[in-house]
């Protein structure tokens, strides 16, 4: 079973994803993961994201494409796979539904991962993490057991992403609707579109997910 994964910035598409590899045996895809993978290799074209990376340009669709069909090209993903941050737009969606053609690979479902954009923007901006052990904290819904001090290793300081704040999270939402959340109506047309409530809790998401994939295949 194949399966795309769709969601705003902080929606939580990695944790579902990595859930979906321990449930079904599947492998999680990610863009950025496989990007490096490919520069690492030494790949035709990891060399040319490689090439582009370092002048400090856009890696293009072209490439990006490439660079997944090298990796479905790879025996560990014959259980199937799950896309995560992949495709981000209408042209990669019909490169791809293309790309999987040429291998007679099928796509399954689309799970669309549906959030309300103030609660997004609350999420993001308020998360940070112990500098020393990387344990991961909230504002609001996750501080520590004791202010100021880490409930895993004690440490004393913590530290934020620099775009963990509320203007530049809701410039990313603004640019997820402008670029990516087209491909819902995409694939909706398609008949391959199963909406998920995001707000719930993780638990809950995942059971959704689960009865939106139906029994494997």
């Amino acid at each position: 079973m194949n399966v795309i994964l769709l969601g705003p910035p902080g929606a939580g598409k990695g944790t579902q994803a990595r859930l979906l590899t321990e449930s079904r045996a599947m492998v999680q895809l990610s863009t950025g993961d496989m990007l490096r993978a490919a520069v690492a290799a030494g790949t035709e074209v990891g060399r040319a994201a490689d090439a582009v990376m370092k002048a400090g340009g856009l890696v293009s669709d072209e490439i990006v494409v490439g660079v997944v069909g090298e990796r479905l090209d790879q025996p560990d993903v014959a259980a199937g796979v799950v896309f995560d941050g992949f495709p981000r737009t209408t042209g990669q969606a019909e490169a791809l539904d293309k790309l999987l053609a040429e291998k007679n690979m099928s796509l399954d479902s689309v799970i669309n991962i549906e959030v309300d954009d103030e609660a997004m923007i609350e999420r993001i901006s308020g998360r940070y993490t112990c500098a020393n052990c990387g344990e991961g904290y909230h504002d609001t819904d996750k501080t520590p057991a004791t202010p100021g001090v880490c409930d895993k290793c004690g440490g004393t300081t913590f530290k934020r992403r620099k775009d963990d704040n509320a203007e530049t999270v809701r410039a990313r939402l603004q640019e997820y609707h402008g670029e990516t959340a087209p491909l819902i109506a995409y694939y909706r047309a398609a008949g391959k579109l199963s909406d998920v409530d995001g707000m719930a809790s993780i638990d809950e998401v995942a059971g959704a997910i689960e009865s939106a994939l139906g029994d494997e295949e």
